[in-house]
């Protein structure tokens, strides 16, 4: 198992949609950035890659690079997804928190959640976004700006094929070991 955290800040702007998790979000101002600058998703992808040493969204997804301009970041994070994939790796779990003075994200949560779980092939239930503000302090709190940051937790995906050896009685002893004196290959549970 791996751990990975991402951060992520965009400035408030106006003539742009504002996109968070996925979910075009009603509000005057949209979130400036090369893609659609989906904070959260872009959170989401750092902490993915970080988990598995890959550094980070713009080393992937360079922003001078034309490829990238206004692209989904639904789109980013599914690279990102198979990226862990060709890998060996699996996200198990994510855990994010957007900070925004607004608008209330708390009636769009349930779609992000949906949105995320849905790309990293995960249960909604092992998905957890959440909302708070920057109790007005600093260019956060001023409604400047939009943020997110993501924990996430990766496993390392076992080969359909390659199941551990039974040991005796029938018990499938620990990965690597099998046979008398491995552990869970005596009597007992």
């Amino acid at each position: 198992m791996r751990v990975g955290i991402g951060y992520d800040i965009h400035r408030l702007v106006p003539d742009r949609p504002l996109v968070i998790g996925g979910v075009v979000i009603p509000f005057p101002l949209g979130l400036e950035g090369h893609s659609d600058a989906d904070v959260l998703l872009h959170a989401v992808a750092d902490a993915l890659l970080g988990a598995v040493g890959e550094g980070d969204i713009g080393r992937h997804f360079p922003p001078d690079d034309p490829r990238y301009r206004r692209v989904p970041s639904t789109d980013l994070l599914r690279t990102v997804a198979s990226l862990l994939a060709r890998q060996g790796y699996v996200p198990a779990n994510v855990d994010a928190t957007v900070v925004a003075e607004a608008p209330p994200l708390a009636p769009h949560i349930p779609q992000m959640r949906r949105v995320i779980a849905a790309i990293l092939a995960l249960d909604p239930q092992a998905v957890s976004v959440k909302a708070t503000t920057h109790e007005r302090v600093g260019g956060l709190g001023r409604g400047e700006a939009i943020a997110a940051v993501a924990v996430v937790l990766v496993e390392r995906r076992r080969p359909e094929a390659a199941a551990p050896a039974a040991a005796p009685g029938g018990v499938a002893a620990p990965e690597g070991r099998s046979g008398p004196g491995a552990p869970g290959g005596g009597s007992g549970a």
